[in-house]
């Protein structure tokens, strides 16, 4: 779901963002040696129920496991979803 969407790195205000039906959800964080500090996704309202916060945070594990990144997950919408997807832990910094 949401293949098509494409996902953007605005580093200018330490989100990871897609736009889905004009709307935008995004992951906020903080980068530290190479290290992604995942601190908290928001997907607005009308957007709640459609899979677009895991779908985001799925480009994001594929954005952060391409480029060579490890990650901190802080915040409980990627904790949960970590448990969901073990699969993912290889990205965690230890």
């Amino acid at each position: 779901m949401y293949e098509d969407t494409q996902l953007q790195n605005n580093t200018a205000i330490h989100n990871f963002e897609i736009f889905v039906d004009g709307h935008r959800a995004f992951i906020d964080y903080q980068l530290r040696d190479g290290v992604y500090f995942l601190i908290h996704t928001e997907v607005p309202r009308e957007l709640e129920g459609h899979g677009v916060a895991a779908a985001l945070v799925e480009k994001v594990f594929h954005f952060l496991e391409d480029n060579g990144f490890k990650m901190v997950p802080y915040c409980a919408y990627v904790k949960a979803y970590l448990k969901r997807h073990p699969e993912w832990e290889r990205l965690i910094y230890s």
